[in-house]
């Protein structure tokens, strides 16, 4: 009997914990996400916690590479590979 009690009591407070947190409505344009499947062109980025769709804008993305969000399209992100969106022009 004490089972199934114990496995209600977990299961209340993990959904709770979920449930709690405040869901981001849509990412900003400039925000920072990790790759979680490959991005060819289309794959999965996480951004602040969320998992949300995206497309690579410039070419294919692995897998845990930072990306930022270029653009918002409905429940979809763009986004291009950090390392080049980060280059400033040198003053030489």
């Amino acid at each position: 009997m004490a089972g199934p009690r114990a496995y209600e009591y977990i299961t209340y407070r993990l959904d709770k914990k979920a449930l709690d947190k405040n869901p981001i409505i849509s990412p900003d344009i400039g925000s920072r996400g990790r790759v979680t499947t490959p991005l060819t062109p289309r794959g999965y980025v996480r951004v602040s916690g969320e998992l949300w769709k995206a497309s690579s804008t410039d070419s294919n993305i692995d897998a845990g590479e930072e990306v930022v969000i270029v653009g918002v399209e409905g429940m979809s992100l763009f986004v291009a590979p950090l390392d080049k969106c980060n280059h400033e022009p040198s003053d030489q």
